[in-house]
């Protein structure tokens, strides 16, 4: 068995990737079982790099907020503002404190420098403006969107004055406040404000989509996709509180649900202007149902790749990352049988591997591993038949973010 799996891994390389694809995809997404491991990151960097100058991707999207994201694009293509602070303004998570992510970010502009703008990188967050304990106010999508509009169209044809908007909105910290995601009575989603607010957004998408001709002519491409992304954040996000209110049972399904439609949005208005290279955790990526626990309620929803996928069909592709061990999260060496525990064994730093001759080689369904630590996903076998392809790092030791 271990010649047959030999003969399934090669080593992580762009040239690997395309003999495991038919072509280049649309949307080529990279997955992770665990965030905050530097040497993932690592991995990511030199893949995608490769990735750009080999097969002409020109987005790198990361599981980040979409509108903090806007900052790194302006850095990488212009070069507006320090490297400290647009990564500090424009990745979210706590994430830009990683050094790879620094390298990244650093990497695209010293790419793009006197490149014209149709060979340059793009950045982009592709996630909602949502953190783990909550969500943003809607304010700085809907005012941007509501000042785009309002700058190039008669003011008779907007929903409202800006000072409508401003009023209906309130404090920010009702619509931020961390206690609603366990709370719903804490969350001002379900309002009077809120409902007339989601009407104003509906209105100002459609007058965008209304008016695309002139508004293009008005600005620029560019101007109108940013002013879109803004109209997805603001719906996206009115959408997100609204559930946050709700007591139903399906009100974490709808959650998380929410956040994974507008993870794929992203990603599909990024490929529209050229082929996209994305990362973020296995399970926004992957094509089988996604599922979590929350103490006795088991979750499941539809990954932000499935939904892409249904929408691009073969233009999209799915690598997953597995891992050997995270020692200092207590993951230790993983059981034979296991995915894991097949490819350990190879005693490979890292690999690519084929999943269709990796089954295979393995003959029955692998053994599922378990993890000791609720941070890391192991493989499933749905990952062996739902999978383009496996990037195997055997054993990672944490992330030296906030280190000199």
């Amino acid at each position: 068995m271990t010649i047959g799996i030999r003969d399934a891994v090669q080593a992580v390389e762009s040239g690997a990737v395309l003999g495991l694809l038919s072509s280049w995809p649309r949307v080529l997404a990279l997955g992770e079982p665990t965030h905050n491991e530097d040497l993932l990151l690592e991995v990511r960097n030199e893949l995608f790099r490769q990735l750009v100058e080999d097969g002409g991707y020109r987005t790198i999207a990361i599981e980040s907020d979409c509108m903090m994201g806007l900052v790194v694009d302006d850095y990488v293509t212009t070069g507006t503002g320090s490297l400290d602070e647009v990564l500090a303004r424009g990745i979210s998570h706590g994430w830009h404190t990683a050094p790879p992510n620094r390298a990244l970010v650093r990497w695209m502009r010293a790419y793009n420098e006197g490149r014209p703008a149709a060979e340059q990188v793009r950045f982009a967050g592709c996630d909602g403006s949502l953190e783990m304990t909550g969500a943003a106010s809607p304010r700085e999508a809907l005012t941007a969107l509501h000042g785009y509009l309002a700058a190039r169209l008669d003011a008779e044809l907007l929903p409202c004055a800006a000072e409508t908007l401003d009023r209906l909105l309130g404090a920010d910290e009702r619509w931020s406040d961390p206690d609603a995601l366990m709370d719903p009575s804490r969350s001002v989603g379900r309002s009077a404000e809120a409902a007339e607010l989601r009407l104003i957004a509906d209105d100002l998408v459609a007058l965008l989509d209304a008016e695309t001709p002139h508004l293009i002519a008005a600005s620029s491409r560019d101007e109108w996709d940013r002013a879109r992304l803004y109209g997805r954040t603001a719906v996206g996000l009115l959408r997100y509180h609204y559930w946050l209110a709700d007591t139903s049972p399906g009100r974490m399904a709808r959650l998380v649900g929410v956040r994974s439609a507008m993870l794929a949005a992203n990603l599909l208005a990024a490929a529209e202007r050229g082929p996209v290279l994305a990362h973020a955790h296995n399970a926004h990526f992957q094509r089988h149902r996604s599922s979590t626990r929350l103490g006795d309620l088991r979750v499941e929803w539809w990954s932000a790749g499935a939904i892409v996928e249904a929408r691009l069909g073969g233009e999209y592709a799915f690598l997953a990352t597995a891992l050997g061990t995270l020692r200092h999260r207590g993951v230790d060496t993983p059981p034979p049988g296991t995915v894991e525990g097949v490819l350990y064994a190879l005693e490979r730093d890292r690999c690519l591997v084929d999943p269709r001759r990796l089954r295979a080689a393995l003959g029955d369904a692998p053994v599922a591993r378990e993890s000791s630590w609720f941070g890391y996903a192991p493989l499933s076998a749905e990952h062996l038949t739902g999978s383009d392809g496996i990037v195997f790092v055997k054993d990672s030791y944490g992330s030296a973010a906030g280190q000199t």
